[in-house]
Order: C-alpha cells, then structure tokens, then sequence
C-alpha cells in the first residue's frame, strides 16, 4: 500500500505503543494527540510516531530495529566508502527509494504475500526511550584513513559489548620483523579448509582401521596446536617441518583409549558395563597381535580373573566396579600398549606426512594465484628477514613481507542478528555486532585499505580459518577458544593496569592489543602475532592460553626468560586449570618459580567463562560454567611486583570479579568449563580433581579460595 503525505498516522487509546493505525483523515483523533508523519522517507525506514501512556508524550519507534527515540529521527543515505558495512542503512527489505509511487523490485528474500494475511507489524513490542538499553557498540570515526568527506555513524541496532577497545597499551616490546606467510587469500583458504577437512577424515580412518576405535575427541585440534609450537614450516595452521614426526600428545591420546575409549561413568550400570567390554576388548586385542608369551599370559590371567568377579559379585557397588577397572588398566594397559606402540607411531607419522604434503599444496596454490595475477612467484622463495636493530618500540601490529595478490569479491547479507559471508558458496557467519568490532579493529590497524575494498574478503579469510581450526562437528573445538568474563577483564585493568592479552584472537579479544595464534589474518584486525614471538620490555599482560600441555610448557619457558631478562616492570596474570590428578608439568613449574607472587583458586562451578563461539552464539548461551578449578598465578619481576602487587585489596576486587553476575547456571556441554582449551577426555573424562596438594578453608560468603606464597597455605 504506497502512502501520501497528506496521510496521517495517528495512536489511538485502545491500542498499546507502538500499535500504530493508519488514518486518511487529515485530522487527529479526538482521544490521542494529533500525531503527523511528513516525511516519507521516515516511513520507509521504519518509524512511526507512538504515544507513550507512561511519559504522556510521544515517541518515535522503529519496527525494523526497535530503536526508541524521543526526538525525531534523521535519515542517513548510506556512504559505501565510509559505511561499508551499511550498518547504517536502512534494514534490509526496507525501499531504498523516498518516492513511494516508484515501483520497487522485490528482493530474493522476500516472499510472495498473494492470498496470505500480511504479517503485524506491532507484534513487536517497542522499547521506550526510558527503558535501560544494553551498551552501544561504538565505532571510532578519528581513523587517518577515515572519509574525509562523510562522517562515520554509530549504527542503528543496539547490541551488548563485550570488549573495550578504547585502552591504551602500556607494553614496550623489541621490534618485530615482518612474517615471511602470503597475505590470505579466500581461494588459498578454500584450498586449505578442504584439505584440513581431508586430513580429519585421513586421522578417523586410520584409527578405525589399524586400532579398532574412533579418533580420540578433540585429539586433532590438540595436535596441531602442539605441532605449531614446534614447526618451522611455511604454512600458518598446518605443520610442515617439526621434529619428532610422531607427535607426543597424539601417541598419549590414542594409547588411552586403546583398547576401548572408556566414556563417563554415572550409574551403576555404566560401571559393569564398561569393566566387562574393556576385560573383552583386552582379551580380543592381545589374541589378535604379536604379544610375547608373558604379556599374553598375564593380560589373559587378568580377564578370566574379572569375569569370575564379575560372575559372582552380583551385589557390588559403582565403587566396586570403578576399583576393579582401574586394577584391570593398571595391570593389563602396559602390555597392551606395548603390542599397539608401533601401529600408533605409524598413524601419528602417516598423519605428519600427509599435512606436509597438503602445506606444499597449499603454497602452490599461493603461487598459482600469484602467477594468475601477474606477479613474479620466483622472488617469493628469494625473500628473507633483514637484519633489524634490536630495539624496543611500542607494541605494533604484525605484519606481512610477501606479495598479496587482488582479492575477490565476497557477498554479504544479513539474517536476523547475524551477518552471513558468502564466497564461492562457502558461507561464514558472525553476529552483527562482532562484525562491527571487526571494522573497528579493522580501521585502528589496517594501513593498506583506506576505502574498505578488502575488508569483506579479508573477514571471510579470517572466520574460515578458525572455522578449519577448530572442526565442523557439534561443540568441536570450541574449548580452545574460550575467554573470561567481561567483569574479570575490567578487575585486571582497573587494579593491574592489565592492556594485553598473550592468547586470544579478533573475535574474542576484549583489548585491541592481542597475541594470536595466526598472523596473517588476524595482524588487520590488531594481532601482535604469536606469543612465542614477542618480547616485551614492559607492560601488564592477561594470560589464559589453550590448555595443551607443550604449549604451556613452552609458555612457561618464554615468560621466565622475559622475565629474568628485564628491568622494567613486567606482569603476567595466568589462568590455567588446576589440574591435580596428574598435576600439569607447567603449573608446578610456576608454582616453583622465583617470580611467583601470588596464587588464587577458583573453585569448579563457581566461576564461569565465554562460550568459545560467542561470535555466533545466542546471549542466552555466552556464559558457561567452569567443570574444573581454576588457578591464577601472578609472575612479576621485582618492579612489576612493586607498581602491580597483588594486595589483598585487589586480590579481593578480582575474585568478586569472577563470580558469576546474577546469571543462571548453564548446563555443562561436552566445551564447557574451559577456557582457553579442552579437558584432556572431553565429555569421556570425570573433571579434574582440585583437591590434590591443596589445603586450605572456604571463603566466608563465597566459594573462592586463595593460596598465598606462605608455606602454610591459606585462604582469605
């Protein structure tokens, strides 16, 4: 229906705000205020012209985006230079045109309305303008490279924040040099999420095939995540040159689900069941391999011994069972590993070598772009890493040395709250209003895209890659990129003066300044590159890395050399698991170490994380509560100790900090209760006991613990 100027929108009493009713009298109503709309284009947009029975005055209500405004709106025509992600255009399915007698073509999303009832409008209920609104997501507009011509709107939609990106970094660190990794590219990264879903596939299949079980859950994420702390190769995700080509952490992994995978035990029943299938399984296994006579006779001793138990305790307990299987492992897994130690090595080795093959076909995709642009491939193998004066600077962006080829076009369009990516059919997804802190992140460290022309594709390259990372499965990966709670953040800021964080990527970051795990695609959007790779003088960090032990441990190394190395004040605030059972080789190293000032314990289900897909997730699903105790540990060189102690006041500001804000608990997921990674059996392992070597009394009023450096330990 095309509306006239002359036509009024007016509110009647028996209706509530924002249930407007169109009026062709050029008069208002007798039982409301005169309510006249003169601008079109207004209508177009969305608003009408409500009366608010609360306030008795009217407001303006926007049916698109449920904005509420007390004074009159203004239309803003949409800049592509300035605006390109058109978050302040109007919303889609909205004319474009302020001439309503103009005929509009129908948009793809839309749907014939020919003999259905057209949908209400004033279903929504609108927001008055005295109702608290969450926090707006802001977007700079003093970027140098910003339009000189338009001005930058705040977009029109509201949404919760969950990052600061206001903060200025306080960290001095030695210059870096370029990374010698080619600039993404959504055609490389195409190339590279196939093969990284073939070499999934390749790892499931070997299992199954020489060892009779499914891969280990999470096993793959973990292993690249520790390959990466050893490679030297040229590609940024999969490994390529490190030694030893059978991977420590893998090997462990598929050695403890041999010969079965032993899944959480809740009842009775699930105890009987799995004791009898893991003495059948044992049996069956060291029958079918080339065991010595002494493993055979002992592992079949064993089994016939547990099925005469299992014969005859018809009474036992879930305790009984469980003491009676961990006897079974104890006595028969060192056998049974021994008979399955070199088919494990040749998958863990059969797998190294395939990514090594895939890595080389993904550069020469890299160059066969290269080529089809124009540009020489031949001196990419020439480019080396000059000789820079080791100096120290404040903390930059990582940066690129190779070439970069034109990038393609990448669609977007929005659905509901989430803006949906499209390339070549691949589709990635973000939250409208993480997309707006990506072109916020984009327009503080991009220098090479003044007008915006590779935002999108770069995005697609991003979101690709930690799709690829982390695997297309339910909950996959999820646990290795998790982060602490908004109220946590601000405690560190606030009493440690914290502006960095050493493990986090663009989407989870709530600083600009960030460490991440891949440069090239994450250096637009802030990333200093990989923590491994920065060595800061100075400066107050935030340390909640991915719970895989080598790279904790590597972790561990670099942190007490800067440390012992510096003069300035340096801090790192770190958050781990408090694994006891067995206890981490990383957190008894810093609990021993000489830079050690403070330890705290936060108790299992008292504390909570971010959802590690909050880019996508629902507000309902972005909190989780931890299944495992977390330590803090606070490692200061004696200055840093000084400017950043932790006293008990700020000891006590973080720990109230953590608690969860009024929220409802949610359901423990098979990646929840994890924050920067996964528990070592996922969902087929019990949480991690915090009870071992720890003593200690609760805390009154709450359930947060604290060890102090005393030998005693004691709670405050």
């Amino acid at each position: 229906m095309t509306i006239n100027k002359t036509q009024v929108i007016s509110m009647s009493t028996n209706h509530a705000p924002g249930q407007a009713v169109a009026s062709t009298s050029a008069q208002p109503s007798a039982t409301s205020p005169p309510v006249t709309q003169d601008l079109p284009d207004l209508l177009a947009a969305g608003w009408c012209k409500c009366w608010s029975r609360r306030e008795k005055r009217p407001y303006y209500f926007n049916r698109f985006t449920n904005q509420s405004l007390w004074e009159v709106p203004t239309t803003v025509q949409h800049d592509s230079i300035s605006d390109p992600l058109g978050l302040n255009a109007a919303p889609v399915g909205s004319p474009r045109t302020t001439d309503d007698s103009a005929p509009r073509k129908r948009s793809s999303t839309e749907e014939p309305t020919a003999g259905l009832k057209r949908g209400r409008s004033e279903d929504v209920t609108p927001i008055t303008p005295v109702t608290p609104a969450p926090r707006i997501c802001k977007v700079t507009t003093e970027a140098p490279f910003a339009s000189p011509t338009s001005k930058h709107k705040a977009p029109l939609v509201a949404f919760p924040v969950f990052w600061n990106l206001e903060v200025p970094s306080n960290v001095v660190a030695r210059e870096m040099p370029p990374y010698l990794l080619f600039p993404p590219h959504p055609e490389a990264e195409l190339c590279r999420a196939q093969l990284t879903a073939r070499l999934r596939q390749h790892y499931q299949e070997l299992c199954q095939q020489r060892e009779g079980i499914d891969a280990p859950r999470e096993s793959f994420n973990r292993w690249m995540l520790e390959r990466k702390v050893r490679d030297r190769g040229t590609d940024p995700m999969l490994p390529s040159d490190c030694e030893p080509a059978v991977s420590p952490s893998m090997f462990r992994e598929i050695l403890n689900d041999i010969p079965i995978r032993l899944s959480r035990i809740k009842h009775r029943e699930d105890a009987k069941r799995q004791l009898f299938k893991y003495a059948e399984a044992a049996k069956r296994m060291i029958e079918s391999r080339n065991a010595t006579p002494d493993s055979r006779k002992i592992v079949k001793w064993n089994v016939e011994d547990t099925f005469n138990w299992l014969r005859k305790e018809l009474s036992a307990t879930k305790e009984d069972y469980l003491e009676r299987l961990d006897h079974l492992r104890q006595q028969c897994g060192p056998h049974l590993a021994d008979v399955a130690k070199e088919s494990v090595e040749g998958i863990c080795a059969k797998l190294y070598h395939l990514a090594c093959e895939y890595a080389q076909r993904v550069r020469s995709r890299h160059l066969e772009i290269l080529r089809e642009c124009n540009l020489p491939p031949d001196e990419v193998d020439s480019v080396t890493t000059s000789c820079m004066e080791e100096r120290a600077v404040p903390c930059h962006p990582a940066r690129l040395r190779l070439p970069e080829a034109p990038l393609p076009r990448v669609d977007l369009h929005v659905e509901s709250e989430q803006a949906c990516l499209r390339h070549r059919g691949e589709v990635v997804r973000v939250n409208q209003n993480y997309l707006a802190k990506l072109e916020q992140l984009y327009r503080l460290n991009c220098t090479d895209d003044s007008r915006f022309e590779k935002f999108l594709p770069r995005v697609w390259c991003m979101l690709r890659r930690y799709q690829t990372m982390f695997g297309l499965g339910a909950h996959e990966g999820l646990g290795l990129h998790g982060a602490l709670p908004v109220s946590v953040f601000e405690a560190l800021h606030r009493h440690f003066d914290v502006t960095f964080e050493c493990f986090a990527s663009p989407l989870n970051c709530y600083f600009a300044q960030y460490c991440s795990a891949f440069p090239d695609t994450d250096g637009y959007f802030g990333s200093r590159g990989t923590v491994l790779d920065l060595f800061p003088a100075s400066g107050s960090f935030e340390v909640n890395p991915p719970f895989g032990e080598e790279l904790m441990n590597s972790m561990v190394d670099h942190f007490e050399n800067l440390l012992a190395a510096s003069t300035e004040p340096l801090s790192f605030v770190v958050f781990v698991p408090e694994w006891r059972d067995p206890a981490t080789p990383a957190l008894l190293r810093m609990e021993e170490s000489c830079f050690k000032r403070r330890q705290l314990l936060v108790l299992p289900f008292e504390h909570e994380y971010r959802h590690g897909a909050q880019h996508v997730c629902r507000s309902e699903e972005l909190h989780i509560r931890a299944l495992h105790g977390t330590a803090i540990l606070f490692l200061q060189n004696d200055a840093a100790y000084a400017r950043w102690g932790p006293t008990p006041e700020r000891i006590r500001a973080l720990l109230e900090a953590y608690r969860p804000q009024g929220r409802a608990p949610q359901p423990a997921g098979p990646a929840d209760g994890t924050a920067g990674g996964d528990e070592a059996g996922g969902e087929e392992s019990t949480a991690p006991s915090s009870a071992g070597g720890t003593t200690g009394s609760i805390e009154t009023g709450g359930k947060l613990s604290e060890r102090k450096e005393s030998s005693d330990d004691e709670w405050v």
